[in-house]
C-alpha cells in the first residue's frame, strides 16, 4: 500500500468506491472480535420482536467498512486522525448467501496546508438506503 501526499490530493477528488458483502458469518465474527452479542445481530425472531425487518450488522461494522476504504485510499491506517459518523439506516443482513450489499463513497472536501490534513466526507447506502450520516474524516498526509 503506497501512501498519498498531500500535494496529490485536490478538493472534489473521488475515493476509489468499495463495495462490500456483509453476510450473517461477518455479523458472527465481528460479535466475536467485539464483544457485541446483542441478538438483533443474530436471532431474527428477537430482532423482529423489538420491530427491526431483520437482523442488521453492527453499526460500528458499518462505520469499519467506511475506516477501510479511507485507510486503503490513504495507503497508512495511521494517517487518519478523526473520523466521525453517525448512523442514519440499518445495514439489513437476510439469511441469504447474498447477505447485503454496501456501497461506500467518499470525496475530498478541504486541504488545510497548515497540518496537511484533508478532510474527507464518506458515504455509505445499502438497499437504497443512506446508512451513515454526516461520516467525515480528518487525514494527514505526507
Amino acid at each position: 500500500m503506497t501512501a498519498l501526499s498531500f500535494d496529490e490530493v485536490a478538493v472534489g477528488d473521488e475515493l476509489p468506491p468499495l463495495t462490500v458483502t456483509v453476510t450473517r458469518d461477518h455479523l458472527v465474527r465481528y460479535a466475536g472480535a467485539s464483544g457485541d452479542f446483542n441478538p438483533i445481530h443474530w436471532n431474527e425472531r428477537f430482532a423482529r420482536e423489538v420491530g427491526l425487518p431483520d437482523v442488521i450488522a453492527h453499526g460500528m461494522l458499518t462505520m469499519a467498512l467506511a475506516g477501510r476504504l479511507l485507510t486503503s485510499w490513504a495507503g497508512d491506517p495511521g494517517a487518519v486522525v478523526e473520523f466521525s459518523s453517525g448512523f442514519t439506516h440499518p445495514v439489513v443482513v437476510p439469511d441469504l448467501d447474498a447477505g447485503a450489499t454496501v456501497e461506500l463513497t467518499g470525496k475530498v472536501k478541504d486541504k488545510h496546508d497548515e497540518g496537511r490534513t484533508v478532510r474527507v466526507d464518506l458515504a455509505a447506502r445499502c438497499g437504497g438506503h443512506k446508512v451513515l450520516g454526516r461520516a467525515t474524516a480528518t487525514v494527514r498526509l505526507p
